[in-house]
């Protein structure tokens, strides 16, 4: 599996986890029932294990805001948080592929096969 390749190489490096993306993992596993609750639960516990974690802040809140219209305010509330974390690249499959906000560059890690170079480049992956 794809995603579980990409929190392999991921936990090698230095990548972050926003607790907005887990707590989004848990929402829509549970709510379109792919999982059970504890499952999402358990695996959501596992990543705050594995990964630094970051909240959003009152000035990530505020950067989100300031774009409004220009972006989804959930998306830019993430890529802020990330962004105030010091990363400069997030990898999701939700974003347009290549954009960047708040100097964060947004990577899909399921373009290319296996990885596009970015992607490749970002996770370690020869």
């Amino acid at each position: 599996m794809r995603a579980a390749r990409v929190i392999e190489l991921a936990r090698r490096r230095d990548c972050w986890l926003t607790l907005q993306a887990v707590s989004e993992f848990y929402a829509s596993a549970t709510r379109e029932r792919l999982i059970s609750q504890t499952k999402a639960a358990d695996q959501a516990n596992d990543w705050l294990t594995m990964f630094p974690a970051v909240a959003a802040s009152v000035g990530a809140v505020r950067a989100a805001l300031s774009v409004a219209g220009r972006a989804s305010y959930w998306d830019a509330l993430l890529i802020a948080s990330a962004a105030e974390a010091g990363c400069t690249s997030i990898l999701t499959e939700d974003m347009a592929d290549g954009a960047a906000l708040f100097d964060v560059r947004v990577l899909n890690p399921l373009i290319g096969n296996p990885f596009s170079d970015p992607v490749r480049r970002l996770l370690g992956a020869d």
